[in-house]
């Protein structure tokens, strides 16, 4: 399935060039008092909420793809996690482009580990890219996202897909400078996740899709997820040595050769094979 949040917080399933509103499904979902437990309560319960959208689905009202706003799907993560350096192309161009890393020496994601960026960074495709420090040089970084179905730690890369929910596009913004990269990465709209979320059953080798990214129609960035230094499994892996991740949570994989910046009035495209397309605008803060 290919599931969507859109408009003021309908739950939808993209058909094509429609959205059916199977908002109906979310009444599975648990009733809660505080403390609220960790993850996103959708994601947390998609087997349940997916059960009663296959039963309500024929008759779901639908509306153009083209007439919603759509939303990130993850309305709650636990945590955004990026994976630096992760493609060697990458690598090879931060070590000649002073602009793209400051002052760190380049060697291999297993030296600089994991990080994560403020939950309050997450938008959608339509919500748009809102440039802070314009006068800095703010990039595009197109990476697979991968969200999280099953809380766990220390889980092996053997076992890692069994803890996925599904996948999607994810645009890792950045702020180049000296500050660390959590901060840097963490402005508001600076995790962009869309268009919607492909359950994992849809994709059967996440390390094979080609992924690509163009600016105002120049293309920027193209690659596919089978350069990744560290895979899908072995992020996962990687990541929960030291977090414990919880349904909803999003692992962005790592960005490809290519990255560049954008300026307010830029359009962002950028697609994953066997997810979709998004355009996301940019503006300033």
């Amino acid at each position: 399935m290919k599931l969507c949040r859109f408009d003021d917080d309908q739950l939808g399933l993209i058909q094509g060039e429609s959205v059916l509103n199977v908002s109906q499904a979310l009444v599975v979902l648990p009733s809660l008092n505080w403390p609220y437990p960790h993850g996103d309560q959708l994601i947390a319960n998609l087997d349940a909420v997916m059960a009663v959208i296959k039963d309500i689905r024929d008759t779901a009202p639908a509306k153009p793809l083209s007439e919603v706003k759509l939303l990130s799907l993850v309305a709650n993560p636990m945590n955004i996690v990026g994976a630096p350096i992760n493609y060697q192309k990458h690598i090879d161009e931060s070590n000649v482009d002073d602009g793209i890393v400051s002052q760190r020496p380049i060697t291999n994601i297993w030296d600089w580990g994991m990080f994560l960026k403020s939950n309050s960074s997450l938008v959608g495709a339509s919500e748009g890219v809102a440039l802070r420090f314009v006068e800095n040089r703010n990039d595009h970084e197109v990476e697979l996202a991968v969200i999280i179905g099953k809380a766990g730690t220390n889980i092996t890369a053997e076992n890692a897909l069994d803890h996925v929910a599904g996948y999607a596009i994810g645009l890792d913004m950045t702020t180049r400078g000296k500050e660390l990269q959590s901060f840097r990465k963490s402005s508001d709209s600076y995790s962009v996740l869309g268009p919607w979320m492909v359950t994992k059953d849809e994709i059967e080798d996440p390390n094979s899709l080609d992924l690509n990214i163009s600016v105002n129609g120049e293309e920027r960035q193209s690659s596919n997820t089978d350069q990744l230094v560290y895979n899908v499994q072995q992020c996962i892996e990687y990541t929960t040595t030291r977090y414990t991740v919880y349904p909803g949570d999003i692992i962005m994989t790592g960005t490809p050769e290519g990255v560049g910046p954008v300026e307010p009035g830029d359009i962002m495209t950028a697609e994953i094979e066997k997810i979709g397309k998004m355009e996301v605008a940019v503006r300033a803060a």
